[in-house]
């Protein structure tokens, strides 16, 4: 058998690493890029103890010689396009640069793939938050887009890109559209992330307090490790379509939090306050999802809900922070 070639444009991300260890498992060769791989230090791919067997590349997104020069040189199968500014609250900050890193990149590896008349089946990682406010509302494929942040305005753009790429170019492209999705490898900017961490430290007699800005806003949160097997699944379709992927059950950010303090045996409201120097220019109130045509089209379905997925990340913390662990014991 020809051995697959993945390019991985991302890999020092969360999503890029499991999916580098993902794809490794299924006998891929696999190649991963960063702006400086010389100087990268690719800790993501070293907790999972797979530096060693991940190629990794210089390639700036949103240098189209760059992206071609690497495309030409690895001549991939498939290319995962998880690279970009990925953070919603930090796009308020920096707008040009989030705009630049997903639409431009995107773009770029479009037209290097329409350029080189490669025939590398694309995927583009979209997100929930171009929904904008679901409300109610079960978003799926049809549901309409309203972007209410820089970050989701560019992944809109890019989610178009792909689309018209595709539909005018004959290229196998295709975005999904992921709803938030966590793991211990999440870095501490990460709302999540910070509450785990700081309840962690509270567990072991910190004094600090948890400031978070509204935590009413409620989310669809699924495990990383999970969503990385949907992303492949959609390369291996017969035909590219977008799909939603998310495990259909929202909770609050309010109910995460809970959650996070009782694994601990802590009471959260003796440990939180409300910062409203945290909260965005604009918000989502809601995000829900419906990943029926994912499950039917993929055979693809999250196994993990929320309650176990709080219990995982905060044991992965304790396990980081060991008086943690024994104070809990």
């Amino acid at each position: 058998m020809v051995t697959k070639k993945a390019l991985i444009c991302g890999v020092t991300g969360q999503d890029g690493a499991y999916l580098a260890d993902f794809l490794l498992s299924k006998g891929y060769q696999v190649f991963g890029t960063s702006r400086d791989a010389q100087t990268a230090s690719f800790n993501t791919l070293k907790v999972l103890k797979i530096r060693d067997k991940v190629s990794c590349e210089s390639m700036a997104h949103n240098d189209f010689r760059s992206v071609l020069q690497v495309i030409s040189k690895i001549e991939p199968d498939e290319i995962y396009n998880l690279a970009g500014q990925s953070s919603v609250g930090l796009s308020f900050e920096q707008p040009v640069e989030t705009m630049e890193s997903i639409a431009v990149g995107t773009l770029n590896l479009l037209e290097g793939l329409r350029f080189l008349r490669s025939s590398a089946r694309l995927y583009n990682a979209g997100s929930s938050e171009c929904f904008g406010n679901t409300g109610s509302l079960s978003a799926d494929e049809n549901t309409p887009f309203h972007p209410r942040s820089p970050y989701a305005v560019a992944k809109a753009a890019a989610h178009w890109e792909v689309a018209s790429y595709r539909d005018a170019y004959g290229l196998y492209a295709c975005t999904g559209i992921l709803f938030n999705h966590e793991s211990p490898l999440r870095p501490e900017r990460f709302v999540t992330k910070k509450i785990v961490a700081s309840a962690c430290r509270i567990a072991i007699g910190s004094s600090e307090k948890l400031r978070l800005g509204n935590i009413e806003v409620v989310r669809d949160w699924g495990w990383a490790p999970e969503y990385v097997d949907a992303m492949w699944r959609m390369l291996q379709q017969e035909s590219p379509e977008d799909l939603v992927i998310a495990t259909g059950e929202s909770h609050s950010l309010r109910e995460f939090v809970a959650m996070v303090f009782g694994v601990l045996n802590l009471d959260w409201q003796d440990h939180v306050l409300t910062d409203t120097a945290l909260l965005r220019p604009s918000d989502i109130a809601e995000g829900r999802a419906n990943p029926r045509r994912a499950e039917d089209i993929l055979g693809w379905r999250a196994s993990k809900r929320l309650a176990e997925i709080v219990s995982l990340l905060v044991q992965n913390q304790l396990e980081q922070q060991p008086d943690c662990l024994e104070a809990k014991k």
